[in-house]
């Protein structure tokens, strides 16, 4: 088994060189290597046993059941059963072998879960792939560790600090300056919006208390026999509710009449070799051909998708020579507002106190911030509203815990990303419209449902979407990516318009439902009237509170189990 796993990760690592010089795409190879690689790693340092099984089978489950590859969000009810086994056949041994273990095989667990689910991060940067998979995987042992810790000084909790301690670990993935949220236990449910209308509710950390209550109870029904018609009845209840309430308000949402005329456009660029050699003038003159195709005097909105211009000066926007091409074109179209991704950057003066995110160009006095950003142009306006993204991803766009990771700098840089970083906006920005508030948003703000909703609670009635998803080829990230905005159109009840310069570009209806979409690989326009919402959802007015109150109630866990460890030591 060795050499067939070190000679497929050997293949898959010269195919993808290979590939790289004939600036071909990597696909599912980078999946192959990561499974391969950690095949073998696992062959070499765990022993080969039944509780090796079920931690692999934990892993496979779990990353079945995240969105992209099939619909098999039910499986998470069971995923993490397996791994409740391997926590409880380990329990009662002594004290430190017994963490240790645990913490090795729930290692793997998620490692595996990781992989099956993340390998396509991989396609953008080999080193941020790997980090991102071990640093999760990492992160993802603590909750399951100190709830393993937990239950030994005070089992009579059961596994409600397992409960406490995973949703804490979610709710801070969303919160912290390393935050990766995608996998999220209530993500699973994306692909089927119809089960999960009480998101407008809880959030998807409703959802994941759903998932882990599901996976405890079905664990304790296999446990004890004589009260298994009980908790199995427990069990079903638990499942089945939520959904039936779900389909209840999923058929009758009545959608809000009044609505806005708007066209996506999609010109699919492949970002990694593409994309940079094709000027801003050919850019645009191909996105209004595609527009033009749909664009018609009642139309309201143009989309188009993340950076698709720039550079330009935050302060000269308005006689950016693209944006002028823009409003002649505009002419045409009385109603026509233009949303649109773009690189900007702010040219600091001479005097100006430099910033953590402030550049120097080598030779040069020259000093600038750099901006992902969004622009809205208005009919009969020279004004250029802006939003500057805030959410940035960790390394390309945001260097985290930059003094304490000081020493990482020179590998950052070498694959890409950069230690001044990207500029953020303090608060959210409304695009405001004759017809319209808009809450633009950059590919991955897309994935944080609080910070959605602080536009929502501004007033946007819609929400524009725009990305771009080719760095990860033809895998489930990009699939991924889509179905996480309709959970986000559930939880705010608001249409989403999605425009990716490559990927897929939709428009999504307030119930999360993918109402018409582009292909993968295509360049295409598309049209659609989608409907604008005010009234605001219990999630939008009172947040993740589900989080709030795990925190708590871990924090209380874990003091008592600090204060039961000192006494025990005492004793």
């Amino acid at each position: 088994m060795a050499i067939v796993l070190a000679a497929l990760a050997v293949w898959m690592a010269y195919e993808m060189y290979a590939r790289a010089q004939a600036e071909l795409l990597w696909g599912h190879r980078t999946l192959v290597l990561l499974l391969a690689g950690w095949g073998l790693l696992v062959l070499f340092f765990y022993p080969k046993n039944q509780l090796l099984t079920w931690a692999t089978l934990s892993g496979a489950l779990l990353g079945l059941g995240i969105p992209g590859w099939l619909p098999l969000p039910f499986l998470m009810f069971i995923a993490l059963v397996p791994l409740l086994f391997v926590e409880y056949a380990l329990r009662d041994r002594a004290d430190k072998p017994a963490t240790f273990q645990v913490f090795r095989y729930s290692f793997h667990t998620f490692v595996v879960w990781n992989i099956l689910s993340t390998a396509w991060i991989a396609n953008s940067s080999i080193a941020a792939g790997l980090f991102t998979i071990i640093a999760n995987s990492l992160l993802m042992t603590v909750p399951f560790v100190l709830a393993h810790h937990t239950r030994r000084v005070m089992e009579r909790l059961g596994y409600a600090p397992l409960v406490a301690y995973w949703l804490v670990f979610e709710y801070l993935h969303y919160n912290w300056e390393l935050h990766f949220p995608w996998l999220t236990l209530g993500n699973s449910f994306a692909q089927l919006p119809a089960f999960v209308q009480w998101y407008e509710y809880t959030g998807v950390l409703g959802g994941s208390l759903w998932v882990l209550l599901a996976n405890v109870l079905f664990f304790e029904w296999l446990q004890v026999a004589h009260t298994r018609r009980q908790k199995l009845l427990r069990l079903s209840a638990w499942i089945a509710l939520p959904i039936v309430f779900s389909l209840y308000q999923y058929f009758t949402w009545q959608e809000a009449e009044a609505g806005i005329e708007v066209v996506v456009v999609q010109p699919n660029y492949e970002p990694h070799y593409e994309e940079s050699k094709v000027e801003e003038a050919e850019k645009l003159a191909k996105c209004l051909r595609l527009a033009e195709v749909q664009v018609t005097e009642t139309t309201d909105y143009l989309l188009l998708p993340e950076a698709t211009f720039g550079y330009a000066e935050v302060r000269q926007m308005e006689v950016y020579p693209t944006f002028q091409a823009l409003r002649e074109w505009m002419q045409r179209y009385p109603r026509l507002h233009i949303v649109s991704g773009a690189n900007v950057y702010r040219e600091l003066a001479p005097d100006e106190p430099a910033t953590k995110v402030t550049r120097a160009r080598p030779g040069s006095s020259f000093r600038y911030e750099a901006y992902n950003a969004a622009v809205q142009l208005r009919p009969n306006s020279r004004q250029v509203q802006l939003h500057k993204k805030s959410k940035l991803v960790p390394g390309p766009e945001n260097f985290p815990f930059r003094r304490a990771l000081f020493f990482l700098t020179p590998l950052l840089e070498r694959f890409g990303g950069t230690t001044a970083g990207l500029g953020i906006e303090e608060e959210p920005v409304i695009f405001e419209g004759e017809t319209a508030r808009i809450a633009p948003l950059i590919c991955y703000e897309s994935v944080f449902g609080a910070y959605v909703s602080q536009f929502v609670r501004g007033g946007a009635q819609a929400i524009f979407i725009m990305t771009n998803d080719g760095w990860w080829d033809r895998s489930p990230g990009h699939r991924q990516h889509l179905y996480f905005a309709s959970l986000r159109a559930i939880e705010s009840r608001r249409s989403i318009a999605r425009a990716a310069n490559t990927g897929v570009s939709a428009f999504i209806n307030s119930r999360g439902d993918v109402l018409q979409s582009t292909q993968y690989g295509e360049a295409a326009a598309i049209k659609a009237r989608i409907s604008l919402h005010r009234a605001p959802t219990f999630y939008l007015q009172w947040g993740d509170m589900i989080g709030r109150l795990s925190l708590f109630v871990a924090a209380i866990f874990l003091l008592n189990t600090l204060v039961r460890n000192i006494l025990q030591k005492e004793g």
